[in-house]
This record gives C-alpha cells, sequence and structure tokens, in this order.
C-alpha cells in the first residue's frame, strides 16, 4: 500500500525502531526528531500517516497536531503515549486524531494500526475526489436543467414535468437525456444515489 509514514518522535531509538520496522514490512518511512522539524518541512508530498508522540520538546505532539489541522492537514495521525498521557490522548480522538498506543506497543499493532490508517486517508481522499467530480458536473448544467433534475429527484414523470414547468414532453425527454449525460447518471435513480451519497458526506 501506498504512501508515507512521518515518524515524529525526539527520542532517536524509538525513531530507529520504527523507520526500520516499516522498512521491514515494506512501508515507506521518514522519520523527524522535532514537531518544529516536522512543520517547518510542510507542506509534504506523498504523507499518509503521521506517528506522533505525545511528550517532546518545545512542541508537543498534541501542539503540532492542532497546527496540522489548523493547517488543513487530513493525514491521519496516531498518537504515542505513556500511561500517564492516557487522558491527553482521549482529548486528541475527540478532536479527530485516528488513534493512539500507549508504549510499550507490540510490533504488529503498530504497522497494523499505520495500514488502517493509511487505508481510511485513501478512501478520504477518494471520496473528495468523487465529491469534486460531481460538484464540476453539476456546475455544467443549465438553470433549466437544474430545475428538471430537481423535479426528477422528486420522482416526478415526464409528463408531470411538463405541466410543472409548462413545456412540451419533447423538451422535457431532451433535458432529462442531456442532465444524465451530464452528471454520468444511466436513470434517476442512479442519479439519486449519486447526489444522496454527496448529501451524506457533507454532513
Amino acid at each position: 500500500m501506498g504512501g508515507m509514514i512521518e515518524v515524529v518522535d525526539d527520542d532517536e531509538a524509538i525513531r530507529d525502531a520504527l523507520a526500520f520496522l516499516f522498512a521491514s514490512r515494506g512501508l515507506a518511512a521518514r522519520a523527524w526528531p522535532s514537531g518544529e522539524a516536522f512543520l517547518g518541512a510542510q507542506p509534504l508530498d506523498g504523507s499518509a500517516c503521521i506517528i506522533l508522540d505525545v511528550r517532546m520538546g518545545a512542541l508537543t505532539g498534541p501542539e503540532v497536531f492542532e497546527r496540522l489541522r489548523a493547517a488543513g492537514s487530513l493525514v491521519p495521525v496516531i498518537f504515542l503515549t505513556g500511561h500517564a498521557d492516557v487522558p491527553v490522548a482521549v482529548r486528541t480522538l475527540k478532536a479527530g486524531a485516528f488513534d493512539f498506543l500507549e508504549k510499550p506497543f507490540n510490533d504488529n499493532q503498530i504497522v497494523d494500526l499505520a495500514l488502517r490508517a493509511i487505508a481510511s486517508h485513501r478512501e478520504a481522499e477518494a471520496g473528495a475526489a468523487l465529491r469534486r467530480d460531481l460538484a464540476a458536473r453539476r456546475a455544467t448544467l443549465s438553470p433549466r436543467e437544474e430545475e428538471v433534475m430537481a423535479l426528477i429527484l422528486s420522482g416526478a414523470l415526464n409528463k408531470q414535468i411538463a405541466d410543472t414547468l409548462n413545456i412540451a414532453m419533447r423538451t422535457v425527454e431532451v433535458h432529462r437525456g442531456r442532465v444524465l449525460s451530464k452528471m454520468g447518471a444511466r436513470n434517476g435513480i442512479e442519479l439519486a444515489a449519486m447526489l444522496a451519497g454527496e448529501g451524506r458526506e457533507a454532513g
């Protein structure tokens, strides 16, 4: 599975161990000695998961996380935490962190968690791309086609659409065909499903 794992920890032994562990499982990883170094390199290409220590020098893990989110980063973050930091970790989960691991952790645990985070990130990116595509398609509709689409989505038949908009049936058929073609849907049901999905994602 592609994507770079970013390891941010001020403990050199942990950084090296994690970089070696991920490499041994065929996963690409970059190691950072501090939150400042990691933030200073932003924006980074290819980041798919961030392993972030809670307790570091000047900038703590949660502070780095807040700055990433404030900058619009949606890359999933997994916190490494000591027992005393569990309340902090719970707060970060509520703020949108992917998960946290309490030290000492098992090698398989952290690899599995990173893989789940990367898969989640890929899925979110794919969903965002679909929504952008749908919005671009919708932007090509004329005002009349938007009206026809709204009536299609309400379940109205061609005759009802013609009556509502006071246009000929043949004109409705032309508009319906253009709406489906531009939106990339085969029929009204598929169109409704596409737009319902957009609504759920937005919510």
